[in-house]
């Protein structure tokens, strides 16, 4: 076999993508698949949304790019509905969320050093935790998979079990920066913040001079049914990252920070070739567009509940299988029982019954639909999740 001419780093499965309509995906084959995976929690808006389409169709035909040497009249017009939506005062755009991640621990380091305290670098990350694959983002996760070969990586990382705040909190020392946190995990099995962890954490920072970093790049932009995570716990961070949702499956990505946690990113201190382009703040308007919509996210909340309250019915039909429930929104898990693998159970799920779902961390299956997604989608969902636990355990069991 000839070698592939794609560097074979993803464990590909055979399912090929041609087209996409609403909530399904549709093979070479023209196979229709119902996509709660929604190209891991990036859809938010399903496949060919009509508004997201035409924004980007008239912007390409327009201009696509320039270079941030000049101005940028729709960079600022984003940014201006991102502030007037959230804690930040000030956004930086990017291609991806690790390179957001990248963003918020330079602003993180540099807003010490202009405070006359470089010495203040060492930011406190926590276990399971994943913030991309770039070398700053490996260094500030301890799971050992995204690590390893790839060593020296970079100092000035800590890490402390994830809601356990007095491990977190006797981290601290004079080279303390601050908290990279994700609000709800992801990767690492959709767990989601205590509140008095959360709180906790934005309290020794006001305490002890410090930044609260958060990563909201897969948990933030109505995927919990608010606009962010932090929103459920009444804190604001100082510095976040954003991406997935924010274009819907255009790439984009966006550090977002108060004026004071930014005040040492001036000029010469950071930039991107593409970030903040305007095909991509196109893209970044006709999402904001739909999710401001007076019943957007209060339908994200509904329908979640809904979604989760099926879920949780049909679990003990499947006890063997399942163990619980887990997340916010339409950011859910369901943890399976010791002995089952995640992996294979996503793959029978794609192969034998047309749903598509992620596997996670401490042996999870993550549901991560379209925001868009009615009732019938639902029953759809747990009609083949429930046929699909029936037939697994019962391969299993030949």
């Amino acid at each position: 076999m000839s070698t592939p001419a794609l560097m074979p780093v993803y464990p590909r499965c055979g399912v090929r993508p041609v087209r996409g309509e609403g909530v399904y995906l549709y093979g070479e084959d023209g196979q229709q698949f119902l996509d709660f995976a929604a190209g891991i929690a990036v859809n938010a808006l399903g496949h060919g949304h009509p508004h997201l389409v035409k924004a980007i169709a008239e912007q390409a035909a327009t201009l696509m790019h320039v270079s941030n040497l000049y101005g940028s009249p729709q960079g600022e017009a984003l940014a201006e509905r991102l502030v007037a939506n959230s804690f930040a005062d000030t956004v930086f755009f990017t291609n991806s969320g690790t390179e957001a991640i990248e963003c918020a621990i330079k602003t993180a380091r540099r807003y010490h050093y202009a405070n006359g305290n470089p010495q203040r670098t060492t930011l406190i990350t926590f276990n399971n935790a994943f913030h991309g694959r770039t070398m700053g983002a490996i260094s500030a996760t301890n799971q050992a998979k995204m690590r390893d070969g790839f060593e020296p990586l970079l100092l000035g990382f800590r890490y402390a079990p994830f809601n356990d705040l007095d491990a977190a909190l006797a981290l601290i020392d004079g080279t303390t920066a601050g908290f990279l946190v994700e609000t709800i995990q992801g990767e690492g099995g959709v767990s989601v913040g205590t509140e008095a962890f959360i709180t906790g954490l934005r309290k020794a920072c006001d305490e002890h001079e410090l930044l609260l970093v958060l990563d909201e790049v897969q948990c933030g932009y109505g995927r919990t049914g608010k606009m962010w995570a932090y929103e459920h716990y009444g804190v604001t961070p100082d510095i976040m990252a954003v991406a997935k949702g924010i274009g819907a499956g255009f790439p984009l990505g966006a550090c977002l920070a108060t004026e004071e946690a930014a005040k040492g990113m001036v000029i010469g201190t950071h930039g991107s070739t593409y970030g903040g382009n305007p095909l991509a703040m196109a893209a970044g308007q006709a999402v904001l567009d739909v999710m401001l919509e007076p019943d957007f996210l209060s339908h994200v909340e509904t329908i979640g509940q809904r979604l989760r309250q099926s879920l949780e019915q049909m679990i003990p039909n499947h006890d063997g299988l399942f163990e619980e429930v887990r997340g916010r929104g339409l950011m859910l898990g369901i943890k399976l029982k010791a002995g089952n693998e995640p992996r294979e159970f996503v793959a029978h799920l794609r192969d034998n019954h047309q749903l598509l779902t992620v596997a996670a961390g401490e042996n999870v299956v993550r549901v991560l639909p379209p925001l868009i997604i009615d009732e019938s989608h639902v029953a759809e969902c747990v009609e083949k999740l429930s046929e699909g636990a029936r037939t697994f355990v019962g391969a299993s069991d030949d």
